[in-house]
């Protein structure tokens, strides 16, 4: 889809002399700015508990340097090249998503509930994003899925679901951990989630286009991704009908695994059985993914306790990638760490990554991802912790805001790269696991969510 030129940001950036000249204007509007590009890593604790507290204490130094502190909206990312974090080397990404939004808005809460700024502080941010929704351009009460954070101006004609989901779950999380926001936003979270529902297939689309007023062709069609979290808040939200739960694929034939693969499956490892209920790869049971991800599989946990809530059903499968995406690592790719999922590269491009036999689609396996070790706290926190400690002592991974956001295992080249989205997960991974499941208790305990909630764990996905 087209991007929409930002008109008055293009003003602004020619009345200071260009975009390059308008870079120290940018560093301005930033909190900080990072002091050293990575730590020594004898100053890293050696406990695993103060280790991931100090990963989560410099993991929210970056997400707050990372915050336009005129419209108070997380920028998407920060890019140091040339081996330097001189302003000059840097981009600066200054547009922003409603999942960014969203997951920033839950990462206040959850930085709060670690003690790591005070109750004052966060609704102080919190109005901040509030009152600055309440500017920008918006369809039928969805905010569009990019806007830039200096003019505020829509970059996109696309009211996304997915991207409106996480908006909503972070809504969600801080009226519930600060009640006198309820109020404020309530009519945030009132969205009307069937502009994205296709009776047709009972199925929701991607989106909405504003241009064509035309719902997206495609659809979620495949049950465990990360757009599992917006379908249940769109039926909590009585928006979408049950069926829409069960109407979603868990499975695929080999036929049509074969075909979304474009018959690619004899030049790339794929599992060993397709069965009518679930596949397996060398005696690990699961449900797939479209692209073998870490986000899409573990993603949802950052707010819906799936061990707890589902533990035969989405909690297993849980647990079935995690052992997956590690068992890939080591055997197939002979890596000494683990976890790939949708990162930044080197080259500052950002691409798709995931193990090839779990997903139905199936991403090229490639660079690893903090991002994805942190999702899978909740799953196996050992196992995560240990990966996490690995990428930061192995390699040159760890600056002064936390993990960057990739490196190749096999060159040890680092992607000097903070993004807000991969960042806020990281983040938001490490306050459920230090802080008793805070974040998810937090959103369960929301009417929406509650009324859902025997749903989720009426199903069985594995019979033996």
């Amino acid at each position: 889809m087209q991007a929409i030129v930002p008109v008055r940001k293009k003003a602004w950036e020619a009345s200071l002399g260009g975009r390059e000249a308008a870079k120290s204007h940018l560093v301005a509007r930033l909190a900080y700015w990072p002091t050293r590009l990575t730590v020594d890593r004898s100053e890293l604790p050696l406990s695993d508990e103060a280790f991931l507290y100090r990963l989560a204490r410099d993991t929210w130094r970056g997400i707050e340097a990372m915050v336009d502190l005129e419209t108070g909206l997380p920028i998407d990312h920060l890019r140091f090249t040339e081996g330097s974090i001189e302003p000059a080397h840097a981009e600066i990404g200054d547009y922003t998503s409603t999942t960014n939004i969203g997951l920033y808005l839950a990462a206040v809460s959850g930085a709060h509930r670690l003690g790591l700024i005070s109750r004052a502080a966060a609704l102080a941010r919190l109005r901040a994003v509030l009152g600055t929704l309440d500017r920008l351009e918006q369809y039928h009460g969805f905010f569009f899925n990019f806007y830039d954070t200096v003019s505020l101006e829509r970059t996109s004609s696309l009211v996304s679901f997915v991207d409106s989901s996480w908006l909503l779950a972070g809504l969600i999380v801080a009226r519930q951990t600060f009640p006198e926001l309820r109020d404020v936003h309530t009519q945030d979270v009132a969205h009307d989630f069937a502009l994205f529902y296709d009776p047709r297939w009972d199925l929701m689309t991607h989106g909405y286009d504003v241009r064509t007023h035309e719902r997206s062709i495609y659809h979620y069609g495949t049950f465990y991704t990360e757009a599992r979290l917006g379908n249940l808040l769109a039926i909590g939200l009585g928006e979408a009908p049950r069926e829409l739960w069960f109407e979603m694929r868990r499975t695929y034939s080999a036929g049509q695994v074969e075909a979304y693969r474009g018959n690619e499956r004899t030049a790339r490892p794929t599992a060993d059985r397709i069965g009518d209920t679930f596949y397996e790869w060398h005696g690990v049971s699961y449900v797939p993914s479209w692209g073998g991800s870490m986000f899409e599989a573990l993603m949802p946990t950052l707010f819906l306790d799936e061990r707890r809530i589902a533990p035969r059903s989405l909690g297993a499968n849980d647990a079935a990638h995690v052992k997956v995406h590690r068992r890939y690592a080591r055997t197939v790719l002979d890596y000494p760490v683990w976890g790939m999922s949708p990162c930044m590269l080197p080259s500052g491009r950002y691409a798709e990554f995931g193990v090839p036999p779990l997903g139905v689609r199936g991403y090229d396996a490639g660079v690893v991802t903090p991002h994805a070790s942190a999702l899978a706290l909740a799953t196996a926190p050992r196992a995560a912790t240990r990966n996490l400690r690995e990428l930061a002592q192995r390699y040159g991974l760890y600056g002064d805001f936390g993990l960057y956001d990739s490196v190749d295992p096999k060159s040890g080249e680092v992607a000097h790269v903070y993004l807000t989205l991969d960042q806020t997960m990281t983040f938001l991974a490490l306050v459920n696991h230090l802080q008793d499941h805070v974040i998810q208790r937090t959103f369960a305990s929301d009417p929406i969510v509650e009324r859902v909630l025997p749903m989720v764990a009426v199903e069985r996905f594995f019979t033996r």
